[in-house]
């Protein structure tokens, strides 16, 4: 079987037609386990970060003729599966502690896999108020584990999960690894590559500007909410896009994810529901290199921003999709969030923890959401890469589901016990500090060591809203228009 890194590399060797980068190119040092689960979650991250950076060096390679030297630690990588918990504030005093947001606690504690009446498990999700008051009028129960389970528990499990699809909310039955591979949803995922990149359209070639960092000049609409979205777009500030997150003042967000997963970007209000602002968006698009979307599927192309929408009115147009279940299949039009893909690929199936020693339990990390973020980068840099030497538009495709059995695949190892974790010191070494307009913050910095250009980002997370929907006439050449 091939490794992680090989799996994740295949995908520029297919889409591309490129060679292999040099052997001693990438580097990726440490092993799992690093958090307490028996997958290697930290490995198939840093394969994912590996990807990353060869995309970026043969970017590099065109502009300078130079590649770099590609770096990741598992054990940084790791950390970057739950780097929203390492967010720290001053308090009174000045000392930086622990953001901690309660609701949010609430609501991972009843987002748990809970028993059916049938004998097997249901993971039914509360993430934003809006879900979880649909969650809780469906289930005719409390926003507490005690009236969850004993509301779950009067249900069969498909029973309950089709409950959930008809009410158009999120979860699903926990499956091992092989009931999901049999279903018909797991068989047409089985069949595709962790990321798709199709050609859309047809455009002269786009060459990346000859100075500058990796992708000086490109321009990226962020239509993503809550994780995984957003890494890829947080991934190409890394390397010097101009990203410009666009969301509804009425959309409801986690604020400490805000905080996370948007460094480097600007951030406006567009309501794609008025048609003003969907005008103002068209212009936007006209405008810009990379247009990513995490919209429940189908919404997104009704509100008249498809792909093919986007290819004719921007011939050369980087689309990206990343939703939970992919594009095919009987589950494609459902939505999903990160625990749903470890329920449904067998992740949650084998997860065990202390706190659930005897059923079914969460993995401590995103690792569907933080590798599907990087996936999808990766994706996007590929095309980018394409378009700058043969033109065309390009719509690449990630999923949770997909990304959880990526890490399904890499198999297990044994862990010495339960609460393993990065020591603070470890955890000191790769934060950074940032003064956002919120005030000082400390988070980790970029995991992903490039030799010629190191990533980092240009300015700190931005307010919701805060900027124009315009673009930063003082970063590099704007994006060719039609």
């Amino acid at each position: 079987m091939a490794t992680a890194f090989e799996e994740v590399i295949s995908v520029r060797e297919a889409f591309g037609g490129l060679k292999p980068p040099p052997k001693d190119e990438v580097t990726i040092a440490g092993a799992d386990p690093v958090l307490s689960t028996r997958f290697k979650i930290g490995e198939a991250c840093a394969a994912a970060l590996g990807g990353v950076g060869v995309a970026v060096s043969d970017i590099s390679e065109m502009k300078t003729g130079r590649r770099h030297k590609v770096a990741i630690d598992v054990r940084h990588a790791a950390a970057g599966l739950r780097s929203s918990g390492y967010l720290q504030r001053p308090d009174a005093g000045g000392t930086f502690k622990p953001i901690v947001n309660e609701n949010h606690e609430a609501m991972r504690a009843i987002t748990q896999p809970w028993a059916t009446k049938d004998g097997r498990w249901v993971l039914p999700h509360f993430g934003l108020p809006n879900l979880q008051a649909r969650m809780l009028k469906l289930l005719g129960c409390e926003p507490n584990p005690q009236s969850v389970a004993k509301a779950v528990a009067t249900w069969d499990a498909l029973d309950l999960e089709e409950a959930i699809d008809e009410a158009r909310v999120c979860g699903g039955m926990v499956r091992s690894n092989g009931e999901w591979l049999m279903h018909p949803h797991g068989r047409v995922l089985a069949t595709k590559p962790i990321i798709e990149i199709t050609k859309i359209g047809e455009s002269d070639p786009e060459p990346l500007p000859k100075d500058g960092r990796p992708l000086s000049g490109v321009r990226v609409l962020d239509l993503t909410r809550i994780l995984a979205g957003p890494m890829a777009a947080r991934t190409l500030a890394e390397h010097g896009a101009d990203v410009l997150m666009v969301t509804a003042e009425r959309l409801p967000q986690i604020p400490e994810h805000i905080l996370d997963t948007n460094h480097g970007k600007r951030s406006c209000f567009l309501d794609l529901a008025h048609k003003e602002d969907a005008s103002r968006l068209k212009k936007l698009v006209r405008g810009a290199g990379v247009f990513s979307q995490g919209y429940r599927p189908g919404v997104i192309s009704r509100l008249g921003f498809g792909p093919e929408e986007l290819a004719e009115l921007r011939p050369g147009i980087i689309y990206a999709s990343i939703n939970c279940y992919g594009a095919d299949g009987p589950f494609s039009h459902r939505g999903g969030w990160e625990q749903v893909a470890q329920t449904m690929t067998g992740l949650c199936h084998e997860g065990r923890t202390a706190t659930r020693p005897n059923g079914p339990a969460l993995l401590p990390g995103a690792a569907c959401d933080y590798t599907t973020g990087y996936l999808a980068a990766y994706g996007i840099l590929l095309a980018l890469a394409k378009r700058a030497r043969d033109g065309g538009s390009y719509h690449v495709r990630a999923s949770l589901c997909q990304s959880g059995m990526f890490i399904y695949r890499q198999g297990k190892v044994t862990f010495p016990g339960l609460n393993l974790d990065l020591s603070a010191a470890e955890l000191d070494a790769i934060r950074i500090e940032s003064r956002p307009k919120s005030g000082p913050l400390r988070h980790l910095g970029p995991i992903l060591k490039l030799s010629e250009a190191q990533p980092h980002w240009s300015r700190p997370t931005p307010q919701l809203g805060a900027d124009a929907p315009e673009w930063d006439a003082m970063l590099a050449q704007p994006q060719s228009t039609p």
